[in-house]
């Protein structure tokens, strides 16, 4: 009631403006009869004197500038204080504007006691053919002003027969008693009660919020429905090659049993039909570097966009790996490169668009494990990725894709030690205070490289420095909603819980029972996980292997699989306008190059063990690899799968890992030595 009270008079008072704009006159007596009789202050609102004073002075102002042809004021004025969209959509501004302009024109003709001077003239009617080229023109259609655009190449409109009203002494007041009523009119619709504008308002803001969410609800099922025919088709041809490798591996050992194998294997693969994945054109990469640098930020941005989608929209396999080897043979982003003006530098572009699109193409370089290998040649990329994840403050987009390359960087160990050094875990545990702030990307990639750089011996020293910040944070984020982000909190704090003085602050803040709260919440491999977390809480010694050495920066281990995920190429800025070249058309049309054999590159093999899921994880991983299940090489054992982590499920196709009577072979190994037999 004290809250009413406090707002009853402001309340009133637009009551009173609103009957008294509508005139409602026998009301607004009453009403106000009943205020003062009840004792009820009646607010003056803010659309009374001071409104109606600032509107009578626009109307004053643009009036003598009538009176005294001062065409610069008055026109300032008239932009400024009449709406575009009465000027632009309503006919009789339109028609009043056009006389206004002939006024103006004619001024010193008319009212020069003299001679008018000459250059003051033509400027006048230098501005009315300027007029009449541009805004004017959409009357040029009209038979009432179809005479008006012969005036400024008339010699002496004074004495021409078509301009003679213009001169008469009642045209200039019958237009300024038309602009007078017009004011009157604009100003006093201005001046709308501020309850209809309140009202107004809400209205139009609820409308326009619910067209956008259901725009956003519309896309967001067109890319369910994209991505799931994409899902069934690849589950669809994992099924195939399972089954041919299955009748591989029984063709193989049937050999042991001295059956020819040629025949039985032809047999095997007749059924199979391999499809023929096109090379892509080659490109005339040092034309394409040329325009990168000194090209227009569009032609940059539409180049950095068709370069991205020949990498991010080509065929996984061969296609893809010949555009890769192709970007990195000719050194595409300069990573090898010297010079002072480079590819690399678009980065730092002051243009945002061309800024986020070189982010975007990073990123995607870094999806793949030679893309990686190929960024990491120069320690520059690094440092200028992390200065432009701490500067952007103004694209989302950029920060993301930045961030996002360097969570995949961070799968290596030598680029894992220098953004140790730099203190980049610092950076991200002050990001992370404020987790609802942040996109579901940004949030997702930042908790992964956190995690990754934590299973470091010297991350975990790092976050020594500042145990009790680091742990709050993660022990916040175990609740996050945001489910996809729970293994790698789970394995950021089994890892830097190895460390003592970690283990002591996490036992003064109670980080045990913050823990069993998750247990009592959580699913079944969430709380197996948490029990492993106080497990280590509670250890009083290191457990063997945990601690990794920072000295061997050997990449054996590296998971080295690909990650190309469909966030690179969402919410395009940049759009071609009709006729101007985009994407692969672009570059086929303006950059096409003669066709070099790029050779192919060496791939690793994965070992074809699964991750358990009971414990959290203990060797790097990113985002897009662990969602979409791929298996992740862990020291003899797996990990991989999408968060919250769930099994791969071989079992569901008829192949099985058996044992290859002495072949010593790999099911990989075996079809690479299959298939290398038969197209010999």
């Amino acid at each position: 009631m004290g809250d009413i009270l406090a707002h009853e008079s402001e309340l009133l008072g637009l009551v009173k403006e609103y009957l008294d704009f509508a005139e409602f006159e026998d009301t607004l007596k009453t009403f106000s009869k009943e205020c003062k009789i009840k004792g009820k202050p009646l607010c003056k609102t803010v659309g009374g004197s001071f409104r109606d004073s600032k509107s009578l002075t626009i109307q004053k102002d643009l009036v003598t500038a009538f009176d005294n042809g001062d065409q610069k004021v008055f026109f300032d004025l008239w932009e400024e204080h009449i709406p575009s969209s009465i000027r632009d959509g309503d006919s009789f501004a339109q028609k009043l504007e056009f006389y206004l302009h002939i006024h103006f024109a004619i001024y010193l003709l008319k009212y020069s006691v003299r001679r008018p001077n000459k250059e003051e003239l033509d400027e006048k009617i230098s501005y009315f053919k300027t007029y009449l080229e541009t805004k004017g023109a959409a009357l040029s259609q009209t038979t009432e002003f179809l005479p008006f655009y012969a005036l400024p190449f008339v010699p002496n409109p004074m004495v021409h027969p078509s301009f003679k009203e213009l001169f008469q002494d009642s045209w200039t007041p019958e237009l300024k008693m038309k602009l007078e009523k017009f004011l009157a009119l604009i100003f006093k619709a201005s001046n709308t009660p501020k309850l209809l504008t309140i009202y107004k308002e809400n209205g139009q803001s609820n409308k326009e919020m619910l067209q956008q969410l259901h725009q956003q609800l519309v896309e967001a099922e067109r890319r369910s429905m994209t991505y799931l025919k994409r899902y069934n088709k690849i589950q669809a041809d994992y099924h195939n090659l399972i089954g041919v490798t299955a009748e591989l591996v029984d063709s193989l050992e049937a050999t042991v049993s001295g059956k020819m194998a040629s025949t039985m294997l032809r047999a095997s693969l007749a059924p199979v039909k391999l499809k023929d994945v096109p090379l892509l054109p080659s490109l005339d990469y040092e034309k394409l570097k040329k325009d990168l640098i000194l090209g227009s930020d569009r032609l940059k941005a539409f180049l950095l966009q068709a370069l991205r989608w020949r990498l991010t929209t080509s065929h996984p396999g061969e296609q893809r790996e010949t555009v890769l080897q192709a970007y990195i043979s000719n050194d595409l982003l300069d990573c090898y490169s010297h010079n002072q003006r480079s590819v690399l530098q678009l980065l730092h572009s002051k243009s945002d668009v061309v800024r986020q699109y070189m982010a975007r193409l990073i990123n995607a370089f870094a999806s793949l494990a030679e893309g990686r290998l190929y960024l990491a040649q120069n320690t520059k990329v690094l440092r200028m990725l992390e200065g432009r994840l701490k500067e952007e403050d103004k694209d989302i987009i950029t920060r993301e894709n930045v961030l996002g390359a360097l969570q995949k960087f961070s799968l290596r160990r030598p680029l894992q030690t220098a953004m140790i050094q730099d203190g980049l875990i610092f950076w991200l545990v002050d990001v992370l205070k404020d987790p609802d702030c942040l996109s579901d990307y940004t949030l997702e990639y930042s908790v992964a490289l956190l995690m990754n750089l934590c299973l470091r011996s010297t991350g975990k020293n790092m976050c020594a420095k500042v145990a009790g910040l680091v742990l709050k944070v993660l022990s916040d984020l175990l609740g996050h909603e945001n489910h996809e982000i729970q293994p790698y909190v789970n394995g950021a704090l089994y890892s830097i819980l190895s460390v003592p003085s970690i283990r002591e602050e996490a036992r003064a803040m109670g980080m045990e029972d913050i823990l069993r709260c998750f247990i009592k919440e959580g699913n079944a491999e969430m709380i197996r996980q948490i029990e492993f977390i106080i497990k280590q809480l509670n250890s009083e010694e290191l457990p063997d292997g945990v601690l990794e050495s920072d000295d061997d920066e050997d990449e054996d281990d590296e998971e080295d699989h690909d990650i190309m995920e469909a966030d690179l190429d969402k919410d395009e800025l940049i759009q071609p306008q009709l006729g101007e070249l985009s994407g692969e058309k672009l570059l086929t049309t303006e950059y096409l190059g003669i066709m070099t054999n790029t050779g192919k590159m060496r791939r690793k093999g994965l070992a074809n063990v699964q991750w358990s899921g009971d414990e959290p994880l203990q060797r790097p991983v990113t985002p897009g690899g662990h969602r979409n299940g791929y298996p992740v090489k862990r020291s003899g054992w797996i990990t991989g799968s999408p968060g919250p982590l769930q099994k791969t499920n071989v079992g569901q196709s008829n192949f099985k890992t058996r044992d290859l009577k002495g072949t010593g072979l790999s099911p990989e190994g075996l079809l690479s030595c299959l298939f290398c037999g038969l197209s010999s």
